[in-house]
């Protein structure tokens, strides 16, 4: 079996060693094993369950939501129902954020478009008759 030090661990994550840190610090790590001398001893099941962490705290959740997911993980099959539907949250959030994000992407290429047309015709009085030059900040 494969096992990792907290350093291969954050590379192989791609987060820092005190991001694991800290993660340990918060309860967010309990099922890592540690040496006799207290060394932290990572194995691929804490790699993906990590994955998982990282994945909640990029759809916004905050590290106490996620401190009760592994809560959750730890207290077993009697808690399966709140995991699943946690995740059906989450999914409706990310789904919101993707929305939003293709709102502003759709923005972003229309004054992409805008400023491309202008540069093209050395003004951009092109478009003066079909909208008003807006800030969007």
């Amino acid at each position: 079996m494969k096992t990792y030090s907290i350093s291969e661990a954050a590379k192989e994550l791609n987060l820092t060693v005190y991001t694991l840190r800290y993660y340990d610090k918060e309860g967010l790590m309990p099922f890592v094993e540690r040496t006799a001398s207290g060394t932290r001893v990572f194995k691929e099941s804490d790699i993906q369950t990590l994955n998982v962490i990282e994945c909640l705290k990029d759809t916004g959740m905050p590290i106490k939501e996620i401190k009760t997911f592994i809560d959750w993980i730890s207290e077993g099959d009697s808690t399966l129902q709140q995991r699943y539907d946690m995740f059906i949250e989450r999914e409706a959030t990310v789904e919101a954020q993707l929305e939003k994000m293709n709102k502003t992407m759709e923005v972003i290429k229309h004054k992409r478009w805008y400023y491309k047309t202008a540069l093209e015709a050395g003004t951009e009085a092109i478009h003066k008759k079909d909208e008003t030059e807006i800030p969007m900040d």
